[in-house]
């Protein structure tokens, strides 16, 4: 009799378990669900209804014994975690707040409280500082346009977007802002990008719904040459018809069980297909790894691709010389299952290449928009890495230097937390530094400065992201 319980002990604590799983996948909000689902949906809802109270009733029984045995035996192991900075997933960290924060946050701003670029890159294991040592990518000196989606109502087309296709602004269970999603194939043209020059960088995040298929298209970036925008940008869709352009695909799901996705990489060129080539993509795995952050960074002919911390891309002889690049375009072609989506937001595109070590050495003064911070928050987040790494170089290279950080904001909030915001943020970049790449601080002093000194008129989201900004002064 004993063991006949002590089995049913295990089979409702194992349902139970599966359940609580389930719901804790990250699931996309999709307002323009096919109407035949609906039906379905109905159908089961009242099916589900009945289950949930009896599992309900389950869940309070198996919790209610957790409970009681945990007060009775604490957990070692939990224990340890707990101690060891623990993150949620039980992941440990024995560094400080400031040298590995968690990706709990959901600005993507550097040095403000402003929520123009929410950060959704997040993944069933949030990133830390530390997960990014091999990321090197450098955001752009200025940032010439932005996109989070927020002037737009939930459920319309965005303002600033053309397309052959159809979609809508949506939000995501478990991610911050609002989303542009693709539901069906065609071609979708970002309005307001008008030029790439020879060196520019564009970041973005990319998410998939968590049962994508395989047979489903790939959410196409193109970066392209066009006479006439309106006109040009639908010749690049499933199969393009093209003048001058560099082609990423980037796909959630391989085929043959292995947990990647894949992504792909052409170039045109007079029409052409010159240069090809297709890989396995880890970073951008759907169910598991459905949201990622994607950087791109061109440099004259040079195109490097980022997707979270892996470089997936770094082709010396992209671009073609002599040709102007003057847009982006993105496109899918059909899918395989109804419900398989795209959806992208946080575009920010940058340009310039930074020249810190002049800067900093030479004329005394480098200024960065490319240290980024958890939303509210002086938490720095991991893809601020490469731009750390290259002033944490420049300090250990002339080790006499002496700099004062200073932290800027922009004008949106109250301006006395503003200014609060600004003196953490300086604080949590030097303490980085001394962390991360044992920068001593003894060489650093911090200030913060809020809002009260814009580098450009906070009158648009573009100006409103290069007063996010962190400056270095040499002393």
């Amino acid at each position: 009799m004993k063991n006949r319980i002590n089995k049913t002990r295990s089979s409702t604590l194992l349902l139970c378990l599966t359940t609580l799983l389930a719901h804790a996948q990250v699931r996309v909000n999709d307002p323009g669900r096919v109407v035949e689902r609906n039906v379905e949906y109905r159908t089961n809802s009242k099916i589900d209804q009945g289950i949930n109270k009896g599992l309900d009733k389950v869940e309070e029984g198996v919790m209610g014994i957790f409970k009681k045995k945990n007060k009775a035996q604490p957990n070692q192991k939990d224990s340890q975690s707990t101690n060891n900075n623990a993150d949620t997933n039980g992941n440990t960290d024995n560094s400080s707040t400031g040298s590995s924060p968690a990706r709990t946050g959901n600005g993507n701003q550097s040095a403000s409280n402003e929520p123009a670029d929410n950060d959704v890159s997040k993944t069933k294991v949030p990133a830390t500082l530390k997960s990014y040592s091999k990321f090197d990518f450098v955001p752009g000196e200025k940032v010439i346009a932005v996109e989070d989606f927020m002037q737009d109502a939930i459920g319309d087309f965005p303002d600033k977007w053309n397309s052959t296709g159809s979609g809508e602004i949506v939000t995501i269970d478990a991610q911050a802002g609002h989303w542009l999603m693709f539901n069906k194939k065609g071609e979708y043209l970002p309005e307001f990008i008008k030029s790439l020059p020879d060196n520019f960088t564009l970041q973005f995040d990319l998410a998939a719904n968590e049962t994508f298929s395989f047979y489903s298209s790939y959410l196409w970036v193109n970066l392209v040459t066009m006479v006439n925008p309106a006109k040009d940008f639908a010749k690049w869709g499933r199969f393009p018809t093209p003048t001058e352009g560099v082609r990423v695909g980037l796909h959630p799901q391989n085929a043959g069980g292995n947990e990647a996705g894949l992504t792909e990489f052409i170039t045109y060129a007079k029409g052409d297909e010159v240069m090809k080539n297709e890989t396995d993509l880890p970073a951008f795995f759907a169910p598991k790894r459905n949201v990622a952050h994607v950087s791109m960074w061109r440099q004259k002919q040079r195109l490097r691709v980022y997707v979270n911390e892996t470089k997936v891309w770094d082709i010396p002889r992209a671009f073609q010389p002599g040709v102007t690049y003057n847009g982006v375009v993105l496109s899918m072609g059909d899918t395989h299952k109804s419900e398989d989506r795209y959806y992208v937001s946080n575009i920010r595109l940058a340009v310039g290449a930074p020249d810190t070590r002049n800067k900093l050495i030479t004329e005394g003064k480098f200024v960065t928009n490319g240290i980024l911070f958890d939303i509210n928050s002086d938490k720095i987040k991991p893809e601020s890495f490469g731009t750390l790494k290259d002033i944490a170089s420049v300090l250990s290279e002339n080790a006499d230097v002496k700099v004062r950080i200073i932290g800027h904001t922009d004008s949106d909030g109250d301006e006395a937390s503003n200014m609060a915001l600004s003196k953490k943020r300086a604080a949590a970049v030097k303490t980085e530094l001394t962390n991360s790449f044992g920068i001593n601080a003894g060489r650093m002093e911090t200030d913060g400065k809020g809002e009260s000194q814009p580098a450009v008129p906070n009158t648009s989201a573009e100006g409103k992201a290069n007063n996010r900004r962190v400056e270095f002064i040499k002393l």
